[in-house]
């Protein structure tokens, strides 16, 4: 049995401590094994089921582990590199020492599988529903190979000359290697996907009409910087986020001067600043009118930013762009974080501008359609099931309001595809029942640790802003096993055998690898001491039918 301060004081069970042991069923509540929620899964926005294929990779199954992980997100390469991972914000592991770092070992066994060429999980039959996707970002992309999973037969639209929507034109290569990204949407072309590329859809309802397709998902992302008023004497000079970087993703190597302003705090702004540095400003500033305390952007893309030499200039507008500068007036916080003008005024000299103040989406070709509402920002309004007011036509990733990653859009899709099956096949499909969640005082952990969070490396910020080279390298197979046994696999049974040596009375029976165990209630008193050992919390007592 655990020391007492192990031991959770408001989850010990009312047992008759002077019961004879071997009495059998004298207990007030029982042991019964189950599955709960751990905090990575419910953190994760594509829906992965993080704590399934972390175990199979600890048990050095990458192939497994790898098709675990692809039935829920086809882009796991991609991911390793791209998202920002809130599923280890949210790991218990940090409160011992740090989180498992989940999406080293995500991009290892996606970087395994473009290796060693791993084919998709099977797909069920074509049974002759046809879907048509606007859009071959991550949300459609994701969609239509849901859908093609369940049978159905899928066409991508998109108005660009190569897939992959911002994965290609919006993220710079030093995060995304644009071969990462070729080969995995090579994979979901040979998996069944037909994708329609260089050809823009006008009229939506014609083209449903003219493909027959029985159900259309709209999810065009947004491609679109948003405009702000700023007085400009010089408009050559000012340049938008968002086309700065679809150019550069396109080859092009556009000069703006050594010395460039980005104006804005989000992750396309850092991205810009990110990107001009590597184009030759020695002296990037990012403006922003907020403080960084109040800055969206993630906190590893802006140290990353400053090791490259980026700097910032906090609580900070700009008023007007002339001559070879540009005037900014400083701002204050009110008490609910909104910045106000201050009047006081200064110069910054700057060779050009780059606006990253928000982007939209691309969705005015949707009004003509009977029963689409657009609302602020190009966003489409959906209902819970994510179709348009237009029977048939569903939308969403950065069509409709909510976070805008790459890792929310494939769950946008995977999501769009479960009701577009469903609205098909003449059902509903409701939200599935969530387990208790496993928080890290649930558990019954050992007094110490040692695994120490593993290091994927970087390149010197002095070396890497000479080209748009990888920043970060992966870890090899050896290290993304020993990093996935780190997980402490809150609430799922991992057979470590402590429950069935610790039973007094010899009730727990091993079933098998895999198997799991079985409790004798009839040898069982209800002691806990089972509840009490097992560190995963992959046993509940219930209170015993009176």
């Amino acid at each position: 049995m655990l020391p007492m301060s192990l031991r959770h004081p408001d989850l010990t069970p009312d047992v008759d401590l002077l019961a004879e042991p071997g009495t059998g069923p004298v207990r007030s509540r029982r042991p019964v094994y189950g599955d709960f929620l751990p905090p990575c899964n419910e953190a994760c926005p594509a829906g992965e089921s993080i704590q399934a294929w972390l175990a199979l990779a600890a048990a050095d199954r990458p192939r497994q582990a790898w098709e675990i992980l692809a039935r829920d997100n086809p882009l796991p390469a991609v991911h390793g590199r791209v998202c920002y991972h809130p599923c280890e914000s949210a790991c218990n592991r940090a409160e011992l020492e740090s989180a498992v770092s989940v999406h080293a070992v995500e991009r290892s066994l996606g970087d395994q599988a473009i290796e060693e060429h791993w084919p998709l999980p099977s797909r069920a039959a074509p049974h002759g529903r046809r879907v048509l996707i606007v859009g071959a970002g991550p949300a459609g992309l994701s969609a239509g190979y849901q859908l093609a999973r369940l049978g159905h037969t899928v066409e991508i639209h998109d108005a660009e000359s190569r897939a992959g929507g911002m994965m290609r034109f919006g993220i710079p290569a030093y995060r995304l290697p644009r071969e990462v990204l070729e080969q995995e949407v090579h994979r979901l072309a040979a998996f069944g996907l037909e994708l329609v590329l260089g050809h823009r859809i006008a009229d939506l309802l014609e083209a449903r009409a003219a493909g027959r397709f029985d159900a259309v998902f709209v999810a065009i992302g947004a491609h679109v910087s948003q405009h702000i008023d700023i007085p400009a004497r010089d408009v050559t000079r000012l340049v938008d986020a968002l086309s700065l970087l679809k150019d550069v993703s396109a080859g092009e190597r556009p000069r703006l001067g050594r010395r460039v302003v980005v104006y804005g705090g989000g992750n396309t702004a850092l991205d810009a600043a990110r990107t001009v540095r590597r184009l030759g400003a020695t002296d990037p500033l990012i403006v922003y009118r907020r403080d960084r305390a109040h800055m969206p952007a993630h906190a590893l893309e802006t140290q990353e930013a400053e090791e490259e030499g980026v700097r910032f200039k906090w609580l900070t507008s700009i008023r007007e762009v002339a001559g070879d500068g540009l005037t900014v007036e400083q701002m204050t916080l009110d008490a609910d974080g909104r910045p106000q003008p201050t009047g006081r005024l200064e110069r910054i000299e700057a060779d050009a501008v780059v606006l990253a103040v928000g982007q939209q989406s691309e969705s005015a070709f949707l009004a003509s359609v009977p029963g689409i509402e657009i609302a602020a920002g190009g966003t489409v309004k959906v209902g819970p099931n994510l179709m348009t007011g237009s029977a048939g036509i569903f939308a969403g990733g950065d069509l409709v309001p909510g976070e805008r990653t790459v890792t929310a859009a494939v769950g946008y899709g995977k999501l769009a595809a479960r009701h577009i099956d469903a609205w098909l096949r003449g059902m509903t499909c409701g939200a599935p029942a969530v387990p208790p969640r496993v928080s890290f005082s649930m558990l019954h952990l050992p007094l110490f640790s040692d695994a120490l969070r593993s290091v994927e490396p970087k390149l010197p910020a002095d070396t890497r802003t000479g080209d748009f080279s990888e920043v970060l390298s992966g870890l090899s197979p050896p290290e993304a096993v020993r990093e996935a046994k780190r997980c402490l696999s809150c609430g799922n049974c991992y057979e470590c055998d402590i429950c069935h040596a610790a039973c007094p009375e010899r009730a727990i029976e091993k079933l098998g690898p895999g198997q799991g165990y079985r409790i004798d209630y009839q040898r069982c008193t209800g002691c806990a001491v089972c509840f009490e050992s097992c560190p995963c919390h992959a046993i509940e007592l219930l209170d015993e039918p009176r």
